[in-house]
C-alpha cells in the first residue's frame, strides 16, 4: 500500500505566494511519506473577473509557480498533481489544466476541463466560467502512479458521473476532483458527490480543494474540506473549512489496491450495455 497526500490552500492572484503554499505541502507530503501529492484546482492563481484571469495567465514554460513546482516535485522526488490555467489558442481565453507532474519534475499528463461552471443564484454568488475558460474536448486515459492507475477530472465534472464511469471502464483505480467548489454547492453536495463517484465506480476519489477568500473583498470564497474517499464511498481522511484553519494543510490515507480489488470482486457491478448505451 501506498500514501496518498491531498492537500488544501487558498490561491489569490499572486503566483509567488500560492507557490509558497504548495510549496509547504511538499515538505508535509513528505514528512508523511507520502508517494504523491494532490493539489487544487487553480493552484497557480484565483482572480477577481474574467479579464484577470486571462491578463494573468502563462504557459508552464515560463510561469514561475510551475517551474518552481516542477523543481519542489524534482527535489523530493514526489509526483504532483496540479491544477492550473494555460493560454488558450486566440488569447481571449485560458484552459483550466490538471498536470501530473512526474518525480522527475516533468510534466508528463494534462487534462482540460471538460465542465464548466457557469451559475448564478439568487441573492448569491454569479459566477460564469466559461467568460474566461475554454472547454476541453477529451477524457485522459487513466495512468500508471506510485499510488495506482488516476483518472483526471476537475471540479464541476463531478456533477456528471460519464466521465468518471468511462475512466473506470478504462481501468482507473483512483478518481481525482481537484476543486474551487463554493460555499453553497459546497455544502449542498460536495461530500454526497464525491461519495457517490466512489461508490458507482468502485474507485478511490481524491479531491483536493480551494479554502476560504480569495481576494481581500471576499467576492470569491471556497469551501474547503479536502477529502480522500475509499472504494466502499467511507470518507477515509477529511480536512475541514476555513474556520477550522485547515488552509496550507493535508490529508492523508492508505491506498489500498488489494482492499479496491476485494470490492470490485464480492460486488461485481455488471453493465447493462444490451438494455443501455455503453460508456467507452
Amino acid at each position: 500500500m501506498a500514501i496518498a497526500a491531498v492537500g488544501q490552500i487558498c490561491s489569490t492572484a499572486s503566483m509567488a505566494h500560492n507557490l509558497q503554499q504548495c510549496r509547504l505541502l511538499v515538505q508535509k507530503a513528505v514528512t508523511a511519506n507520502a508517494k504523491a501529492l494532490f493539489l487544487p484546482e487553480a493552484s497557480d492563481y484565483i482572480a477577481s473577473s474574467a479579464s484577470e484571469t486571462v491578463s494573468l495567465v502563462k504557459s508552464v514554460t515560463d510561469s514561475e509557480f510551475v517551474l518552481g513546482l516542477c523543481a519542489e516535485a524534482r527535489n523530493a522526488k514526489l509526483p504532483i498533481s496540479v491544477g492550473v490555467h494555460e493560454p488558450a489558442e486566440g488569447g481571449k481565453k485560458v484552459k483550466n489544466t490538471l498536470l501530473w507532474i512526474d518525480e522527475r519534475g516533468e510534466i508528463v499528463q494534462r487534462y482540460q476541463k471538460l465542465h464548466l461552471f457557469d451559475v448564478e443564484f439568487k441573492g448569491g454568488p454569479i459566477l460564469k466560467e466559461s467568460n474566461s475558460v475554454e472547454p476541453g474536448k477529451a477524457i485522459l486515459d487513466p495512468f500508471d502512479t506510485p499510488v495506482g492507475k488516476v483518472g483526471l477530472m476537475i471540479c464541476f465534472d463531478l456533477r456528471f458521473p460519464e466521465p468518471a464511469l468511462s475512466l473506470r471502464h478504462r481501468g482507473a483505480d483512483i478518481l481525482t476532483y481537484p476543486s474551487a467548489f463554493t460555499i453553497p454547492t459546497g455544502l449542498a453536495h460536495w461530500s454526497t458527490l464525491l461519495r457517490a463517484r466512489a461508490i458507482e465506480t468502485q474507485s478511490y476519489v481524491l479531491a483536493a480543494a480551494q479554502c476560504g477568500p480569495h481576494n481581500n473583498a471576499g467576492t470569491r470564497r471556497s469551501y474547503g474540506h479536502s477529502m480522500i474517499v475509499d472504494p466502499w464511498g467511507k470518507i477515509v481522511a477529511e480536512l475541514g473549512g476555513v474556520e477550522e484553519g485547515d488552509v496550507g494543510e493535508i490529508c492523508v490515507a492508505e491506498i489500498d489496491l488489494g482492499g479496491l480489488e476485494k470490492v470490485r470482486r464480492e460486488m461485481p457491478l455488471v453493465r447493462r450495455w444490451d438494455v443501455y448505451p455503453e460508456i467507452e
